[in-house]
């Protein structure tokens, strides 16, 4: 039996496809855990639904924390009463680590899989993995590097990105007819990040929409919110700009648009690989976003940015996250068609860097081998 633990919307993604490589090799295994949707699907039983869980900034988490506790707890309670052979976390730092922790008492083995940023900001958790886990699988291509450095057995295994099927060598400026372009909105994949950035976005298409006519907003609905989340927001800002609501993969958005607008985070890196140009916003609470300064250790939060390691797109955070400096930021790219054009084969460039596809195979190679030293 394994244990898993997924507690945002892309890890569910990533980890329903590590099961399904994982049931390739042993079709006899059995998983439960934490997760969303994709998870669920995939056959784990789920304890706690992620939705319950996922907060964005450090002031932000308290007001979820007593479902965090809750969660926390359960995951431990079962730990102990199941004794599963393998645990297996994606991402969620905080309160993954704690469950480790349990997990080591009991003799556990621990399978670290998008590992925590801790290369960016809180370096000093690094020896609590050095503790807690038996083997870390990361990701992106720098990270290798610092967990060998530490002496903590670590995998590349390249970004699960790379699994999906993008057409890495579209052309971007398609148009719909009428000869209409299109720019995305993707403002994140949590009500709380969805609420701080899609009333911006919306006025930034205003904004853009009375510079260009020709233009259409596909705003992108991710697989764990509520469309009626994003409609009341869309409505209640916007007057005049033609915004249309896509759910499902947010692939469609990039196969269509000159240009997005995104929330920091997997979007960015999603929009890189399909040679989709971006311009990267943020917003958390004043005070966590202080605190975040404080401990930063990195000069960009884009991933794009992080993994180039230069600026190739633009970042507008906090106060520069304004509608005003959003459109104009996209109405300066969108008329540089020569720039947008280079910046798309930059962004192409991103993939050869990530390891290739085969990253959900590499980490079920891992995890299996786990189990049967185990």
């Amino acid at each position: 039996s394994v244990m898993i633990i997924a507690g945002e919307a892309s890890g569910d993604l990533h980890g329903s496809r590590l099961v399904a490589a994982m049931r390739n090799r042993n079709t006899a295994l059995f998983f439960f855990g934490i997760g969303g949707q994709a998870l669920k699907a995939s056959g784990v039983k789920i304890l706690v639904d992620a939705s319950e869980l996922s907060v964005v900034g450090i002031t932000e988490a308290f007001s979820k924390l007593p479902n965090l506790l809750k969660g926390m707890a359960v995951a431990k309670k079962t730990l102990k009463r199941l004794l599963p052979n393998l645990l297996i976390l994606i991402d969620f730092p905080d309160f993954n680590l704690n469950v480790a922790a349990c997990a080591k008492k009991l003799g556990i083995p621990v399978l670290y899989y998008i590992s925590p940023q801790i290369w960016a900001w809180r370096p000093g958790r690094v020896k609590k993995i050095v503790k807690l886990v038996d083997h870390v699988a990361v990701i992106l291509p720098f990270e290798e590097d610092f967990y060998k450095k530490h002496q903590i057995p670590v995998t590349f295994v390249g970004h699960p990105l790379l699994d999906t099927n993008y057409d890495y060598e579209k052309k971007v400026f398609q148009k719909l007819e009428n000869n209409i372009s299109v720019i995305g909105l993707c403002p994140g994949s949590r009500d709380r990040e969805i609420a701080r950035h899609l009333p911006i976005m919306v006025g930034a298409a205003q904004i853009l929409h009375k510079r260009m006519k020709t233009v259409k907003f596909m705003v992108s609905l991710a697989p764990d919110v509520k469309r009626k989340t994003v409609e009341h927001i869309v409505n209640k800002h916007n007057q005049s700009a033609n915004l249309e609501i896509i759910s499902g993969h947010v692939r469609k958005i990039f196969e269509l648009s000159s240009i997005v607008i995104a929330a920091s985070g997997t979007v960015t890196l999603e929009s890189a690989i399909s040679g989709t140009p971006m311009v990267i916003i943020y917003k958390v609470s004043p005070i966590s976003y202080w605190l975040g300064r404080a401990m930063i250790q990195v000069n960009h939060i884009g991933l794009v940015n992080l993994i180039t390691g230069k600026k190739i797109v633009p970042e507008l955070l906090q106060d520069q996250a304004s509608p005003m400096r959003i459109a104009d930021t996209v109405f300066t790219m969108l008329s540089d068609t020569f720039g947008l054009e280079k910046l798309r084969l930059e962004l192409l460039k991103v993939k050869d860097a990530l390891g290739g596809p085969g990253a959900s195979e590499r980490v079920a190679d891992i995890a299996i081998g786990i189990l049967y030293d185990a």
